[in-house]
């Protein structure tokens, strides 16, 4: 449920009704059910879904956009491959050190060609949050793109030290490195 009572700018507000999300895919916001997320629904121009109350509602007020919409919002866009909007979107969060935000501007950026700057970014999200199994998830494919196997490898090992070789993250880059070793 999103939470009321932050104030963004009317700014923020018209960029973030003016993007439309219909869809995730399944198991890319780091659920290890690896059962497809939550579809937010597309509300018209001027709207703005509202969880609490279940529809669109019209913005009147900036504080119906928090740190939170503003992530999921993000997040959707950069999984759907619009990555410079996406960068858009999270760059308005108030928490510039929410792991989250800092994990979704690296995957836009890196699947942007910034592979660079979203390993900065990644490595960010790992100062705070060292578990986060999802940024080394992402970060090992990063590494991938840079041909550096092994920094993928110990991303890899880190993945397996926090949840096993069971986990979504642990699987999906093991994959990633076993298609590398292929080409």
């Amino acid at each position: 449920m999103f939470s009321i009572g932050l104030k963004i700018h009317t700014v923020l507000i018209a960029t973030l009704i003016s993007f439309s999300f219909v869809s995730a895919a399944p198991a890319m916001g780091g659920s290890s059910s690896g059962k497809a997320t939550v579809v937010t629904p597309k509300c018209k121009k001027g709207k703005i879904w509202s969880k609490k109350r279940k529809k669109c509602v019209i913005i009147k007020k900036s504080s119906l956009v928090d740190d939170e919409n503003i992530y999921q919002t993000g997040r959707d866009l950069a999984i759907r491959g619009r990555y410079n909007d996406a960068i858009q979107v999270l760059s308005f969060a108030y928490d510039k050190s929410d792991p989250r935000i800092l994990n979704y501007l690296g995957y836009a950026h890196r699947k942007a060609g910034r592979v660079d700057v979203g390993l900065g970014y990644y490595k960010e999200a790992l100062k705070i949050d060292p578990d986060y199994t999802l940024v080394r998830e992402y970060m090992g494919e990063a590494f991938l793109q840079k041909g550096d196997l092994a920094s993928a490898k110990l991303q890899l090992s880190e993945i397996e030290n926090r949840c096993g070789i069971q986990c979504t993250e642990y699987a999906v880059l093991a994959d990633q490195i076993s298609k590398f070793k292929r080409d």
